[in-house]
């Protein structure tokens, strides 16, 4: 947490300063606050019989996805995989000891934050200050924000908000005594009361990406941290998902070398500026190797004070049907759990020029597909309703506008059929859609997530 900028006060840890229960109060009432939004032509695939309609309104008309006039393309998320899967992660990081900072960029949903609060989350993430924004507007009151920021525009709008809201938290990465000396005098100009909380980041090894490469250089930013009034060293942090090569052994490798920086810092009093029952913070966790941080964190030794062990994966939370359905932790620890996709993006056939050949109405404008293409799960006849699994249908290619099929023989996929289609990466997902609906199994939409990219 922030701290006066020349008394050195301020708390961090695991305790918001109010309560937990007044944070997540807050960012509830935020949340609710967004039903009174009204529909209109912004949001993609909402019945066009909704306009004028708040969000509110409309979630309580409780339609059905297939015959509540909704159009295509449409992207959906499971009512019941987002429950499960926040319920997931606030039993996996209680049994290990974490505190949680799931990263808000995968979603950008206040509504979603805002459960992760209820969850027991610690606060939200963030990658850059415009993130850092969008959560204060939606009453977040602890960030952790997992880049160096070296912006006086966004260190000015980052100073008044913490000597107007002493409510609010945030910690800062670190990485340079440059960075250091353009922090510095960017809150020196913007006259701050308090004190931006940082902490060192040790970057993951050669040819990974920010983060100092060398102990030495991270005792040189922790000592350009000492030296100035308007920053205060709180702990360490890294990113084991750069990891050159990872493995399990290298990730731990690495997570070993992160939790020994922290114990040298805490050797040469470098955390002395923390006072009362405040903790250390050693942060890391992305969504592919969360099970060794869980490991490799229970390591760290006893400390001069507590320390903060903060997680901030941030997939888990819809989990996707690609990239994290092959790397999540819980494949290799299936005992712990395990996550539910909860991304449903359907489509309509709107061409079938030949027998093995079909174009569906959804493309990049509307699917994630940086790192795998869609995956074509379901059909829902058009003639009939009934629906029948994707069995020989391949998503080949996408257009704009177009997705590619290829059509095995037999498929009986014709024009006008819906198919539904699972997504790979749901940081690239969230981020096409500015209104999703949330559907249970029984195809009842129940509510609708607003994002803020």
């Amino acid at each position: 947490m922030a701290a006066d900028a020349t008394s050195g006060s301020g708390k961090t840890g695991t305790t918001a300063t109010g309560g937990a229960e007044d944070a997540v109060a807050v960012a509830e009432r935020h949340a609710a606050a967004l039903a009174d939004e009204r529909i209109d032509s912004r949001f993609k695939g909402l019945p066009p019989d909704a306009e004028g309609l708040t969000v509110g309104a409309l979630a309580a008309e409780a339609r059905q996805l297939f015959s509540g006039g909704f159009t295509t393309p449409l992207l959906t998320l499971s009512a019941e995989s987002l429950d499960a899967n926040l319920a997931l992660l606030e039993t996996y990081t209680e049994r290990h000891g974490l505190a949680f900072a799931p990263h808000g960029k995968t979603s950008m949903s206040p509504q979603l934050f805002a459960r992760q609060l209820r969850h027991g989350a610690w606060g939200i993430t963030a990658a850059v200050p415009h993130q850092a924004r969008v959560y204060r507007d939606h009453g977040i009151r602890r960030i952790f924000l997992a880049n160096e920021v070296v912006d006086p525009v966004a260190l000015t709008w980052l100073a008044r908000e913490l000597d107007a809201d002493p409510e609010f938290t945030v910690v800062v990465y670190v990485d340079s005594v440059r960075g250091v000396e353009l922090m510095d005098e960017a809150l020196r100009a913007a006259g701050a009361r308090r004190a931006v909380d940082v902490v060192v980041e040790l970057g993951a090894g050669e040819g990974a990406r920010t983060g100092v490469r060398t102990e030495a250089e991270g005792a040189a930013v922790a000592e350009a941290v000492a030296a100035v009034s308007t920053l205060r060293l709180v702990g360490v942090a890294g990113y084991e998902g750069e990891v050159p090569g990872a493995t399990t052994e290298r990730v731990g490798d690495w997570l070993r070398r992160l939790v020994a920086f922290a114990g040298e810092f805490d050797k040469a009093g470098r955390f002395d500026g923390l006072s009362g029952g405040e903790e250390i913070l050693v942060s890391a966790g992305g969504s592919a190797w969360f099970d060794v941080v869980a490991e490799m964190f229970a390591e760290i030794p006893e400390l001069s004070r507590p320390v903060c062990k903060l997680l901030r994966s941030g997939a888990y939370v819809s989990h996707d049907d690609g990239q994290y359905r092959s790397l999540t932790p819980f494949n290799r620890v299936p005992e712990e759990g395990e996550l539910r996709p909860s991304f449903r993006l359907w489509t309509q056939v709107v061409s079938r020029p030949t027998d093995g050949q079909a174009f569906v109405n959804a493309g990049k404008r509307d699917a994630a597909y940086d790192l795998h293409l869609p995956e074509a799960q379901v059909v829902r006849s058009a003639r009939d309703g009934s629906v029948r699994p994707a069995t020989g249908i391949t998503v080949t290619g996408l257009s704009d506008q177009h997705g590619w099929l290829a059509t095995e023989p037999g498929t009986g996929l014709e024009v006008g059929d819906w198919v539904g289609l699972g997504l790979s990466h749901p940081c690239t997902s969230f981020d096409k859609w500015q209104l999703i609906p949330v559907v249970r199994e029984d195809g009842t939409v129940t509510e609708y997530l607003r994002t803020y990219f």
